[in-house]
C-alpha cells in the first residue's frame, strides 16, 4: 500500500494553518464583535484563543496517533461510535458551510467597494460567485497551494502595514467604554469570535504528509495560533482606536474602512481588493472541505448511498458539492450576518468539545493501537478546561444557536437510527464505556471480526479450532510488556494444569483492513522462538498463536471463553481501576470474563527468590496463599505473610492474627514466615518492605478520589510505590 510522502516542513505547515484562520475572522467579524463589547473586543479575541488552545493540543495528539485517518469526523467516530460520528459529520459540515457563507457575505461587501454595487445587492452577488465556486469544485479545479501561499502573504503584509500606521494613530477617547455590556457582553463576544480560530486545526487532516509530525504538527498549531492571536488582537485594538464605535458596530468591511481612513481612497481600494481575494479563496476552500464530510459519511454507510456518488468524468463528489452550495445559498439569502457567525461558532465549539473528549476516552481506555508520538501536556486538565469552557461559550451564544445544536443532535440521532444500522465500525466508548456512558443509545452487535495468524496458514479465521481448550492459563500479549518471557513464566508458575495458551494480539483501528496485517514479521518469529525456548527450559507445554483484531477486549474475552482457563494473566502498567464514565480494556475484562484474573507489573526482576504477600481480613486469604505457594514452588522461593495493623490494635488481636497465619502456612509446602507491622500508613510500610523482596502479591484495590472514580486516571498506590515486581490478583471464588 502506498503511503503519503512526508514532504511538508514546519514553515509550510504554519503557512497552511495561518491560511485556515486568515479570512472572515479579521476582514468581516471585528465590527460586529465590537458592537457587543466595546473596545474590549481585542480582549475577546485573546480569550477566544485561550479557549481554543486545548482543542489544538488535543487534535495534535489525535492526528499523530491517526496521521492518515481523515480528521475530526473520524476521531469522533472512532472514540464515540457511529452515532456521534453522524452528529459530528453533520456538525462539521454545517460549521464549515456557515463559515464559508459568512466569508461570501463579507466578499460581497468588499466587492461592492470596487465595482460600485449597492449594498442591498451584495447577497445576490455572493450567491452568483457561490455558483462559480460550485462549478469549479465539480470540475475539480481546486485552489493551487502556491496561489494560496501568495494570498496569505499579501493579506499578512496588508494587515502588517495597517498596524504600522494604525496603532500609533489610536485615540484613547475612542477606547471608552471598554466593556459596553459588562462581563457578560465580553464573554458572549468571546463565543462570537471563536470561529475566527477554527482553521488552526485544519492541518491535522494532512498529518500524514508532514515531516516529523510528532514535533512539527503541534509546534505549527501553537506557533500559528500565537501569530494569528497577535494579529487579531492588534488589528481589533487598532480598529476600535481609530473608528468610532457607532460606525464600526455595523461595518462588515472594517479593513477597508481603516485603510481608507489612514491612507485615503486608493489605499482603501487596495485593502478592498485584498479582502476580495482572501475571502473568495477562503470560501472556495471551505466548500471543498465541507462537501467531503457528507461524502465520507455516505461511504461509511451513515447516509444514503446515492449521496456518495462520484462524477464519472471529473471524479468529484458532485451530490455533496451541490448540497453544500445549495444550503450555503439559503444561508446567505435568509440569515443575517450575525446569525451566520453565531451558528458557525456554535457548531465549531461543539466539535471542539468532542475533540477534547476524544483524547480522554482514548487515553483512559488505553486502546492498544492508540500510541500518539505527541501527547498533550497537563492531561486531563487541559482537556477538561476545553470541555467546560466550550460548554460555557455555548451558553453565552444564546438560546438560538443552542436550540439549533439540540436540533442537529436530534437530526443526527434520527439519521443514525435510519442508516447507521449498516455501519461497520464501532466506537471505543461503546465498548469500554459503562453507565452512565452506555445510555448514549449504543446498540450491541455481534462478535467483532478477528483475523488469525498462525503457523499453518494465513486465512482469516476465528479462534475456533486453533486454541487449546484445556489450558490452565491464557496469556494475551499486547506488545507493551516489559518482558513477554517473564509474563509467560509467571503464568506458568500460577498454572494448576499442564498447558499455557499464549496469544499475541495486535489491535488496529477499524479503518484498517485485517487481511493487510496477517503476514508474518520478524518480531513475531522472534517472539515465538523465545516463548518456545522458555517452554523447554521450564518443562512447560506452551501453545503460541497470533491474531490481528479491531477489538482487543472482545478477542481476549473470546480467548478466555474458548480455552476454559482458570486464569487470565496480563501485563500491567499499574492503573488501579476503571472510572464511572470510561473503563480501560483491563477494567472492562474484570467485569466480563469468567476466569480469575492476574495483572503482572514487571519491575525488571528476573529471578524470584522472596515473595511478600500482605493479607487483609476478608480477602480470601486461603486462595491468595495457594497462588503464592504455587509461585514459590515454581521458583523455589520463600514466602512472607505480612499484616499491617494500626498502632492502636491490641496485642490479643495481633496474636490471634499471627496464629491464624501460621496455621495457613502449615497447609502449604512453601517455607514461610509471618510479620506483623504496626503502622497507620500501610502504603509506606509495604513500599519500604518491598525493597527486600522480588515479588509483591496484592488483591484488587478500592477506588479513592473523585478524579479516578470519574475517569479512571488513578494509580494503584501500593503498586506505584513498590520497589519490586507486583502481581495483582482478582479471584472470583
Amino acid at each position: 500500500m502506498k503511503k503519503l510522502e512526508r514532504s511538508l516542513s514546519l514553515t509550510a505547515v504554519i503557512a497552511i494553518s495561518i491560511g485556515g484562520m486568515l479570512g472572515s475572522g479579521i476582514f468581516v467579524l471585528p465590527g460586529l464583535a465590537a458592537a457587543k463589547t466595546g473596545s474590549s473586543v481585542w480582549l475577546a479575541y485573546l480569550l477566544a484563543a485561550v479557549c481554543i488552545l486545548p482543542a489544538a493540543l488535543s487534535k495534535s495528539e489525535l492526528a499523530t496517533a491517526m496521521p492518515s485517518s481523515g480528521g475530526t469526523y473520524v476521531y469522533i467516530e472512532r472514540a464515540f461510535g457511529p452515532l456521534f460520528g453522524t452528529i459530528a459529520g453533520i456538525g462539521l459540515w454545517l460549521s464549515l458551510l456557515l463559515k464559508s457563507a459568512f466569508a461570501l457575505v463579507g466578499f460581497g461587501a468588499y466587492l461592492s467597494i470596487l465595482v460600485n454595487i449597492e449594498l442591498g445587492l451584495t447577497k445576490y452577488i455572493a450567491v452568483f460567485f457561490l455558483a462559480v465556486i460550485l462549478f469549479l469544485n465539480i470540475l475539480g479545479v481546486k485552489k493551487v497551494g502556491k496561489v494560496q501561499m501568495v494570498i496569505v502573504t499579501i493579506s499578512l503584509i496588508t494587515l502588517g502595514l495597517l498596524l504600522l500606521f494604525g496603532l500609533p494613530a489610536v485615540s484613547t477617547s475612542l477606547l471608552d467604554p471598554f466593556m459596553l455590556k459588562g462581563k457578560m457582553g465580553l464573554f458572549s463576544t468571546v463565543a462570537f469570535v471563536y470561529i475566527s480560530y477554527a482553521g488552526v486545526t485544519k492541518v491535522a487532516a494532512i498529518a500524514g504528509e508532514i515531516k516529523n509530525p510528532s514535533r512539527n504538527l503541534p509546534l505549527a498549531m501553537i506557533l500559528s495560533l500565537l501569530l494569528m492571536t497577535s494579529i487579531y488582537v492588534s488589528v481589533a485594538f487598532a480598529l476600535v482606536g481609530n473608528i468610532p464605535l457607532e460606525s464600526l458596530a455595523t461595518d462588515i468591511k472594517p479593513i477597508y474602512t481603516i485603510a481608507n481612513l489612514l491612507g485615503g481612497t486608493y489605499i482603501g481600494y487596495i485593502a478592498a481588493g485584498v479582502g476580495v481575494i482572501t475571502l473568495i479563496s477562503m470560501a472556495n476552500s471551505g466548500v471543498l472541505a465541507a462537501s467531503r464530510f457528507p461524502f465520507a459519511m455516505a461511504i461509511d454507510k451513515l447516509l444514503p448511498e446515492w449521496i456518495g456518488k462520484i462524477h464519472s468524468k471529473y471524479l468529484t463528489p458532485v451530490v455533496t458539492i451541490v448540497m453544500t452550495c445549495f444550503l450555503m445559498a439559503l444561508v446567505i439569502l435568509f440569515l443575517d450576518v450575525e446569525k451566520i457567525a453565531k451558528l458557525a461558532s456554535a457548531f465549531m465549539v461543539m466539535m471542539f468539545i468532542f475533540v477534547n473528549a476524544c483524547v480522554i476516552v482514548l487515553r483512559e481506555t488505553s486502546a492498544q493501537w492508540y500510541r500518539p508520538p505527541y501527547r498533550s501536556p497537563l492531561y486531563p486538565f487541559v482537556q477538561l478546561f476545553g470541555i467546560f469552557s466550550g460548554i460555557a461559550l455555548l451558553v453565552f451564544l444564546g438560546m438560538g444557536p443552542f436550540i439549533t445544536i439540540l436540533s442537529i443532535l436530534a437530526i443526527g440521532t434520527l439519521i443514525y437510527f435510519r442508516f447507521g444500522k449498516n455501519a461497520t465500525r464501532t466506537g471505543i466508548l461503546r465498548k469500554y464505556g459503562h453507565r452512565p456512558a452506555l445510555y448514549l443509545f449504543y446498540k450491541r452487535n455481534g462478535r467483532n471480526e478477528i483475523s488469525y495468524r498462525g503457523n499453518q496458514n494465513n486465512e482469516a479465521k476465528n479462534f475456533d479450532g486453533k486454541l487449546m481448550s484445556n489450558a490452565g492459563v491464557a496469556v494475551p500479549l499486547l506488545g507493551n510488556e516489559a518482558s513477554p518471557e517473564m509474563l509467560v513464566e509467571i503464568a506458568s508458575a500460577i498454572n494448576k494444569r499442564d498447558t499455557v495458551q499464549v496469544v499475541n494480539i495486535t489491535e488496529v483501528p477499524n479503518q484498517t483492513f485485517l487481511d493487510a496485517m496477517v503476514e508474518e514479521n520478524p518480531k513475531m518469529v522472534s517472539l515465538e522462538r523465545r516463548i518456545s525456548r522458555l517452554a523447554k527450559a521450564n518443562e512447560v507445554t506452551i501453545d503460541f498463536e497470533s491474531v490481528v483484531t479491531h477489538e482487543m477486549s472482545d478477542t481476549i474475552h473470546e480467548l478466555s471463553d474458548q480455552t476454559h482457563c482458570d486464569w487470565l494473566v496480563m501485563g500491567w502498567n499499574g492503573r488501579a481501576h476503571s472510572g464511572i464514565l470510561v473503563s480501560n480494556p483491563i477494567g472492562w475484562l474484570l467485569t466480563h470474563i469468567n476466569s480469575d484474573f492476574a495483572l503482572f507489573k514487571d519491575d525488571g526482576v528476573r529471578h524470584i527468590g522472596k515473595v511478600l504477600l500482605p493479607l487483609r481480613p476478608g480477602r480470601k486469604e486461603k486462595n491468595f496463599i495457594a497462588v503464592a505457594d504455587r509461585i514459590c514452588r515454581f521458583y523455589n522461593a520463600t514466602l512472607t505473610l505480612l499484616h499491617v495493623v494500626s498502632e492502636k490494635t491490641d496485642s490479643e488481636a495481633t496474636s490471634t492474627m499471627e496464629a491464624r497465619s501460621h496455621e495457613l502456612l502449615k497447609k502449604v509446602a512453601t517455607k514461610g514466615k509471618v510479620i506483623i507491622e504496626r503502622n497507620d500508613d500501610p502504603i509506606a510500610t509495604i513500599s519500604k518492605m518491598s525493597a527486600s523482596y522480588d515479588l509483591l502479591i496484592l488483591g484488587t484495590p478500592q477506588k479513592d478520589n473523585w478524579i479516578s472514580v470519574l475517569f479512571g486516571t488513578g494509580k494503584d498506590r501500593f503498586t506505584e510505590q513498590s520497589a519490586c515486581s507486583v502481581l495483582r490478583l482478582t479471584m472470583r471464588d
